[in-house]
């Protein structure tokens, strides 16, 4: 049998053919996204409602003062990599993700350590606590925070201060009624409300060298000590009245101490 090496070249070259002007045609009818820009920008902070120290209107400041703000950028100049370390070197930010869509637009997307206290030591120290334990630098926003106040040094502030503020704002009542935490020399606590005219001693918190532990031991002896308060709240000072005590102690287990209003009976 004879093979017809010309017409075996000439379909070949036809498929060729054929394929290379399917290619340019969908090359020529395909868009340049070399040339797309950024449309839309879209900015999402998870906890902004809460009391936080940064805003979408903060973050957008600071990128466009590093000049790297996608709005109306080119796409293919938009480095999502550049924002999101630009974004977690700041003190207030917890995770940052930065991408791209194929509609031309920008997602940024961060959550942020939550400041739980605010230090303002006998030593004249002045520094935030975040949620994490650890200090934030000064800041000029103002945050309706929990004030510790009294003989705290940073490293007690992170390992007790730091969590004890973390167990009373996490049950609503306590988030609302304590305004002030009061370290005493001996290491005491003194709790200041918002309602009624007195101080609340709770006594020393539990130590642990285990952070783990100690965050257990300081939330159940919150849980403890603020259940007992709340039953005096109810059955005490309801029937008292809020103003008649100057001092409550709630140091032991078996007996609430008060120290009344000179002149009142």
């Amino acid at each position: 049998m004879r093979i017809n090496w010309k017409k075996i070249f000439i379909v070949t070259l036809d498929l060729v053919l054929a394929s290379y002007l399917v290619l340019a045609f969908s090359a020529f009818n395909k868009p340049d996204k070399s040339n797309y820009v950024c449309t839309k920008t879209s900015i999402n902070i998870e906890d902004e409602t809460n009391d936080g120290f940064i805003t979408t209107k903060e973050i957008k400041r600071r990128l466009e003062a590093q000049r790297i703000y996608p709005l109306n950028r080119k796409m293919a100049d938009i480095n999502a990599r550049e924002i999101e370390d630009m974004l977690k070197a700041s003190p207030f930010v917890k995770s940052a993700e930065c991408y791209k869509t194929q509609d031309g637009q920008v997602e940024i997307n961060l959550t942020q350590l939550l400041p739980v206290a605010r230090v303002k030591s006998i030593n004249g120290n002045d520094y935030y606590l975040d949620d994490k334990d650890c200090i934030m630098p000064n800041t000029h926003y103002t945050s309706d925070l929990i004030i510790a106040t009294g003989y705290i040094n940073k490293w007690y502030a992170c390992n007790y201060i730091a969590p004890l503020s973390k167990a009373i704002i996490a049950n609503d009542l306590w988030r609302n009624q304590i305004e002030q935490i009061n370290v005493l020399k001996d290491k005491g606590i003194e709790l200041i409300p918002r309602v009624g005219n007195h101080i609340i001693y709770i006594g020393q918190l539990p130590e642990s060298k285990y952070k783990s532990l100690r965050t257990t031991l300081i939330n159940e002896f919150i849980q403890k000590k603020m259940t007992r308060l709340e039953k005096f709240y109810r059955y005490g000072l309801s029937q008292a009245g809020w103003n008649k005590y100057s001092y409550i102690n709630l140091e032991f287990d078996n007996q609430i101490i008060c120290k009344k209003y000179p002149n009142i009976e």
